[in-house]
């Protein structure tokens, strides 16, 4: 009977000293509460100790959130609609201030993030137009929406890491009007280009046609010289020939000119008395 109180009371005691323990992970941060009221919730990871029935503990992740807010429409200083895909990286900053205000409910605090967000959003994107949207550094916008939803974030025991624009994009019926101006533009430049190609090769053409012909003025030119001095020295040598041997030149001639009457007509009229023949009466002696 002794041994067995004994077992009970050691029983009691491993369960009390349970009880009165707990352990905070790294990636945690909890809240000791007295009754229902929140007592002390600075825990660093580690072992700790509370009072059985008295104190309860609730724990809560402390590691980086990510809230991936659906694409929302934002209009810019020049009154246009542009459609914005962002997220948010968070953490829970305080998280006393976390439970009081959201519940400690990582979706609740999703929706009040969701619209600190849009409103920074909405605030920052009605100061630039589309031009200044996408000119500007991302790094820029990401930094002032970051600083801007800090202070109210913070009101939610939340702390904001990053905040960072995906994508901005025109809604389809002002896409497609933007398409259609860069579309004319491109066209319109494009057929300037043309029209400074049709010139330049027109002149170019022109160019080479004035080329051609100067080209081929100075070839026929320097063509009729040559054959001007080729005639000449042609001249000239038949000259000193027929002056060297008066009596075979004609001969010589006579005998081309057989040569092309013979080979030319098979018939011709003459006298046959005319100087055509006179070297055929002639006897070689």
């Amino acid at each position: 009977m002794t041994q067995s109180k004994i077992l009970i009371g050691l029983v009691a005691v491993v369960l009390l000293a349970m009880m009165s323990m707990f352990t905070v992970s790294q990636t945690e941060k909890a809240i000791k509460f007295q009754l229902g009221e929140i007592v002390k919730n600075d825990y660093e990871p580690g072992l700790h100790f509370k009072f059985p029935i008295i104190n309860n503990i609730r724990t809560f992740d402390a590691r980086i959130q990510t809230m991936d807010a659906k694409p929302e429409r934002f209009l810019t200083a020049e009154k246009k609609n542009v459609i914005v895909d962002s997220f948010v990286k968070w953490r829970i900053g305080n998280v006393s201030t976390f439970y009081t205000s959201v519940a400690g409910d990582i979706d609740q605090a999703n929706l009040r993030l969701d619209q600190i967000i849009k409103d920074a959003f909405r605030s920052e994107f009605s100061k630039r137009n589309i031009k200044q949207l996408i000119s500007t550094d991302r790094s820029a916008i990401r930094e002032i929406l970051t600083n801007n939803s800090k202070a109210m974030a913070a009101e939610l025991g939340m702390e904001i890491v990053d905040v960072q624009v995906m994508r901005i994009d025109l809604p389809p019926e002002v896409s497609s009007s933007v398409f259609r101006r860069m579309e004319a533009e491109r066209e319109r430049v494009a057929r300037e280009f043309r029209s400074q190609g049709a010139e330049a090769a027109e002149r170019i053409r022109a160019d080479a046609d004035r080329q051609r012909v100067v080209t081929l003025a100075n070839a026929f030119r320097d063509a009729e010289k040559l054959r001007g001095e080729g005639d000449a020295t042609s001249a000239d040598i038949y000259a000193k020939a027929y002056g060297a041997d008066t009596e075979f030149f004609t001969f010589y001639r006579s005998l081309n000119a057989y040569k092309k009457t013979f080979s030319s007509s098979s018939m011709m009229v003459l006298d046959p008395e005319s100087d055509f023949f006179q070297y055929f009466k002639k006897q070689t002696k």
